[in-house]
C-alpha cells in the first residue's frame, strides 16, 4: 500500500471516514481519478465523492454510483464513526 489515501481502495475510504465531514446523511471523501471514474494511481485530478452509510453506496459528484459494499451500510452492522468522534 502506497499510503496514499487518495488512491481508492476500501481500506483508503475507511482511513478518510475518520475524519470525513459528514452532512445532510453522507460523508464527503476525496479519491484521485481520471475521466471523473475512480483512478486505480495517482493523478492529477482530485475528485469528490459521497458516501452513504445508509446504503453502503459510493457515488461521484452527480451523485451516480460508482461503488458499494455491504461493510459500509449501516442495514449491515457498519458503525459511521462520526457518531463516536
Amino acid at each position: 500500500m502506497s499510503g496514499d489515501l487518495h488512491i481508492f481502495s476500501e481500506a483508503n475510504l475507511h482511513e478518510q471516514l475518520q475524519t470525513a465531514p459528514f452532512t445532510q446523511g453522507f460523508y464527503t471523501v476525496q479519491f484521485y481519478t481520471t475521466g471523473g471514474q475512480l483512478a486505480k494511481t495517482k493523478t492529477d485530478e482530485l475528485s469528490e465523492f459521497y458516501l452513504y452509510p445508509s446504503g453502503g453506496t459510493l457515488r461521484d459528484s452527480t451523485f451516480n454510483l460508482v461503488f458499494y459494499d455491504s461493510q459500509f451500510d449501516t442495514y449491515r452492522g457498519f458503525k459511521p464513526p462520526h457518531l463516536n468522534r
